[in-house]
């Protein structure tokens, strides 16, 4: 991979259209009954306002556990027509995306779902260059299916967002990486940046789970990125070592490190308020996020029935038990 241009420029590069086919043709797949009874719930709460759904997370990475929680994003052209009133879609706008739960029987089971309200333009704004936090095109540069689009220019349009977030990815972790690195190396340190960045209860070897559970997919749209990047990214490869190699300024350097650390802090503050709008737009919300936290880091937090009929109050409470129990790092 020749040498070129600087890196600064990479911010700039154009999607290539060989990113957009990786993505999709790893990320397509027919939904599985489960997941199709969940999209026709949400279809039939939300009808031709719906542009497209997302199915995201651990059920999508794992298999499908019918007992687990189902994470989708529903994405959407406008905030008003899906909202219950002018709070709630103010609040989506303001601090995208609101949060709703969904269940719904299937065969001797209820599958459960949170699904995630976001609208088209907020997923294009949120993957691009000019997006500082790492909430969106952190999430979408990771595999993501597609399971319902309105029409082929809805797809065509999140799956350029998902390429443009991997792009956007790359882009912020390569200056924290060190002169050789794997792909296993840009993806972990990279997640695990991203984490940070987040109020996220996950254990501390989850972002190489996530990456051994989608090799393929990771190797593939990073040889895709680097084969477009402006600047000087080499590959190894003749070695037959997996190494890439990379040259960039100590200046460079300094200033993403100081970036993540205003990301890490921007994004505990954002997830904080985050779980306090949650804690608005679907009943037993309290109970949902110790039910999280348990699943995800096996602490359990007891939060007493005043608490639970006062989610705003709890949410201080609990991030602060939380803490002292290493439930949060």
């Amino acid at each position: 991979m020749r040498r070129q241009g600087n890196f600064f420029t990479v911010i700039s590069m154009a999607i290539p259209a060989e990113l957009i086919d990786a993505i999709r043709q790893n990320t397509s797949r027919e939904p599985s009954p489960a997941v199709s009874l969940l999209v026709a719930e949400i279809l039939c709460r939300y009808g031709e306002r719906v542009q497209g759904i997302l199915f995201y997370g651990s059920c999508l990475h794992k298999g499908e556990d019918l007992d687990g929680l189902f994470d989708l994003y529903v994405l959407v052209d406008d905030y008003r027509s899906v909202n219950k009133n002018f709070l709630q879609a103010f609040l989506n706008r303001l601090l995208p995306p609101n949060v709703f739960y969904l269940e719904a029987p299937f065969a001797d089971k209820r599958v459960r779902a949170k699904y995630a309200i976001l609208s088209l333009d907020d997923l294009r704004r949120g993957t691009s260059k000019r997006w500082f936090h790492s909430y969106l095109w952190a999430r979408f540069c990771q595999p993501t299916a597609l399971v319902y689009a309105r029409d082929a220019k809805v797809a065509q349009q999140v799956y350029t967002g998902f390429a443009q977030a991997v792009i956007t990815f790359v882009s912020r972790v390569l200056p924290r990486l060190p002169p050789q690195f794997t792909c296993r190396e840009l993806w972990q340190i990279g997640l695990g940046l991203s984490y940070r960045a987040e109020f996220r209860p996950e254990r501390p070897d989850q972002q190489v789970r996530l990456f051994d559970a989608g090799q393929g997919y990771f190797e593939d749209i990073t040889r895709k990125v680097f084969a477009g990047l402006p600047c000087g990214v080499t590959s190894e490869s003749s070695q037959d070592n997996g190494l890439y190699s990379v040259r960039i300024p100590n200046s460079v350097r300094f200033l993403s490190r100081l970036t993540w650390g205003m990301r890490i802090i921007q994004g505990k503050v954002l997830s904080v308020l985050r779980l306090i709008k949650g804690t608005l737009t679907f009943e037993g919300g309290v109970d949902y996020i110790l039910w999280k936290i348990k699943r995800h880091t096996g602490v359990t937090v007891k939060v007493g029935p005043f608490l639970k009929r006062h989610p705003i109050l709890a949410m201080g409470v609990l991030s602060w038990r939380l803490y002292r129990l290493g439930g949060i790092r």
